[in-house]
C-alpha cells in the first residue's frame, strides 16, 4: 500500500497502524497523516489530535520532533496543561494514559471534540497497570479515529481488534514468508541513557570501546566509512533494515532507554551491556583517593604537629571517632573559618614504559588509567609521549595508585610498567 493509499483510507474512517521503531524521532511518517496541507495555506493539524505515550519521557519528546509548523503541547505539569487548555486551543496533545484521565477529571479535555488518537507504542500498556484506563480512554473517545505506532502488531491483537478494528498495517512486517516472526539480525552492545544524556554517554562509551575509528551513527542515510570503523555506535535507535546495515560495518553499540530494550532484543542477540561508570562508580574513586592521601601522610610522618594537638582528645575520646569528626568538618567549609586562598594547581609524574615506538598514543593511557586504574578524569594532567616511555601527570592523592593500577596492564601489546618520576 502506497503512503497516498494510506492517507485516503483514513480520509475514509479507516483506522491504521504504523510500523516503526519506538523512538519518537523516528516517527516521521506520522505526520504525513495527521498533518493536512492545502493549496495556498499553511500545513495545519485539524484540533484536536491526543498522542498518548506509555511515559512522560516519550511526551516530552514530541515538542522537539515535530516538523516546525506543528505546535505540540506535552503535558509534564497538570496545573499548567489546565490553564493552556481553558486559555486556548491546542491542536496536538502529547501526555499519558494517568494524564489524560486526571484532564477528563477537571473538565479541561473534552473527547467528543478529539479528531484523532496516536497511541504511541503500546506494547507495554496493554499489559501494564494502566491498561483498564488506557481501555477506558479510547472507549470515551470512540468517534476519533486510531492511529496506532507500534514496533510489534501481532502482540496487539485483542488491543487493535477493541480499539482500531480492521485497522491497515502501513510499514514493514516483522514477519518472514511464512509468517513466522523474523529472528534477531546478530549481536550487539547496549547502553541505556535518557535521550537527554545522550551526548554525554557517547563520550562514556568511546572511552570504555577505547576506539580508534569509531562510526557515530545519529540517524539518516548511513553513508559507509571508506576505512572499516572498530566500534560503530548508534545514538538513535535503528529500524531493521538500518540495524542490518550497521551490522555489516561491526557490531552496533545502541544508546537505548530502558522501554526500547523489548525492541532491541528482537533485532539483537546476544545482546550485551557496555559497562559505563555510575555514581557509585565516582563515589568509590572519591573515597579511594582520600584513603591513599591519609596512608601518605602518615607513612612519611607528616602529621607530628596534628598528633600533639589532638592528643587530649585521644584521652578523651576513641581516635577512631576523633578522625570521623574532623572528617565531617572538613566536608563543611563554613564550619571553621579560614582564610580564602587560591589553591594551586600540582601534579606528581609517573614514569611508564611504553611510548611511541609501542604504537602508544596519549587516548591509550587515559583510557586505562580510566578503566584499569578506576581514575577520574579531573585527575589526570599532562600526558607526555616519548619514543620509548611516556610520563604522565596525575593528581598527588592518586599517584601510588596510579603506579600499583598500572603495573602489569597490557597497553598496545606491552606489559607496562610504571614508577613515580623522580626527575621532577
Amino acid at each position: 500500500m502506497t503512503l497516498d493509499e494510506a492517507k485516503a483510507a483514513l480520509q475514509r474512517g479507516r483506522h491504521l497502524v504504523l510500523v516503526l521503531p519506538p523512538a519518537v524521532e523516528q516517527a516521521e511518517a506520522l505526520w504525513e497523516f495527521i498533518v493536512q496541507e492545502a493549496p495556498g495555506h499553511p500545513p495545519r493539524v485539524s484540533p484536536p489530535v491526543l498522542i498518548i505515550c506509555a511515559d512522560e519521557a516519550c511526551a516530552a519528546e514530541w515538542p522537539s520532533a515535530a516538523p516546525a509548523h506543528v505546535r505540540i503541547h506535552a503535558v509534564t505539569g497538570l496545573s499548567r496543561a489546565v490553564h493552556i487548555l481553558k486559555e486556548r486551543a491546542v491542536p496536538l496533545l502529547a501526555g499519558t494514559v494517568q494524564d489524560f484521565a486526571a484532564l477528563l477529571a477537571r473538565s479541561a479535555l473534552k473527547l467528543d471534540a478529539v479528531s484523532t488518537v496516536v497511541v504511541a507504542w503500546p506494547e507495554a500498556l496493554v499489559s501494564g497497570e494502566h491498561a483498564a484506563a488506557l481501555d477506558t480512554l479510547l472507549a470515551e473517545a470512540h468517534q476519533a479515529q486510531r492511529v496506532v505506532l507500534s514496533w510489534n502488531p501481532a502482540a496487539l491483537g485483542d488491543f487493535l481488534e477493541r480499539h482500531a478494528r480492521r485497522a491497515l498495517v502501513v510499514g514493514a512486517s516483522r514477519a518472514g514468508a511464512d509468517g513466522a516472526p523474523l529472528g534477531p539480525v546478530g549481536p550487539a552492545r547496549y547502553a541505556v541513557v535518557a535521550r537527554g544524556r545522550r551526548q554525554a554517554a557517547v563520550r562514556d562509551v568511546l572511552e570504555a570501546l577505547d576506539a580508534e575509528r569509531p562510526f557515530l551513527w545519529e540517524g539518516g542515510p548511513l553513508d559507509a566509512p571508506a576505512a572499516r570503523p572498530d566500534a560503530v555506535l548508534c545514538t538513535r535507535l535503528p529500524t531493521r533494515e538500518q540495524f542490518a546495515a550497521l551490522a555489516r560495518l561491526g557490531e552496533p553499540v545502541v544508546l537505548a532507554t530502558a522501554a526500547q530494550l523489548p525492541y532491541l532484543r528482537s533485532l539483537a542477540a546476544p545482546l550485551v551491556p557496555v559497562p559505563l561508570p555510575s555514581a557509585a562508580d565516582r563515589a568509590r574513586d572519591r573515597i579511594d583517593a582520600l584513603g591513599t592521601e591519609i596512608e601518605r601522610l602518615v607513612a612519611h610522618g607528616g602529621v607530628d604537629a596534628e598528633l600533639a594537638l589532638l592528643s587530649p582528645l585521644f584521652e578523651r575520646f576513641d581516635p577512631a571517632e576523633v578522625a570521623a569528626a574532623l572528617l565531617a568538618i572538613s566536608r563543611q567549609p563554613s564550619a571553621v573559618s579560614q582564610p580564602a586562598v587560591a589553591p594551586t594547581p600540582t601534579w606528581t609524574r609517573v614514569f611508564v614504559n611504553v611510548g611511541k615506538k609501542d604504537r602508544v598514543a596519549a587516548k591509550d593511557l587515559v583510557g586505562a588509567l580510566i578503566r584499569e586504574v578506576g581514575l577520574e578524569k579531573n585527575h589526570i594532567g599532562r600526558i607526555d609521549v616519548r619514543d620509548t616511555f611516556t610520563l604522565l601527570e596525575v593528581a598527588p592523592p592518586v599517584a601510588e595508585k596510579v603506579v600499583r593500577g598500572l603495573t602489569g596492564v597490557t597497553i598496545k601489546g606491552r606489559r607496562a610498567q610504571a614508577r613515580l618520576d623522580r626527575q621532577l
